[in-house]
């Protein structure tokens, strides 16, 4: 159940990301709104996720995929580039999250 909460942590922290971009610098109320809501219940998840995992380890596989998450909703749906340095790095943050998994702490 834990993998569970934290996708949905992750799903919610995606979506904080693109608030906060739509929010520009909290100067669009509804946009805002959005960004502190999505945050909270990001946040509500994923304290729920780490009743199980470690918190180093939780946290970093939440905000790690949360963040390719975005860069990939960003190339696919925001006109963002997706360039090899950003495909690298995604691979990178990729083996990172593999690697802590095989470490254990859930």
């Amino acid at each position: 159940m834990s993998w569970l909460y934290l996708g949905i942590a992750v799903i919610f922290e995606i979506a904080v990301g693109i608030s906060a971009d739509k929010a520009q610098g909290f100067t669009k109320l509804w946009w805002t709104i959005a960004t502190l809501v999505t945050g909270g219940i990001g946040t509500f998840f994923l304290s729920l996720a780490l009743l199980t995992f470690d918190v180093g380890v939780g946290y970093a596989i939440w905000t790690s995929v949360a963040g390719v998450g975005i860069v990939i909703v960003g190339a696919l749906f925001l006109s963002q580039r997706l360039n090899w340095k950003k495909l690298l790095g995604i691979v990178v943050v990729i083996a990172g999250v593999v690697g802590l998994n095989l470490a254990g702490g859930a």
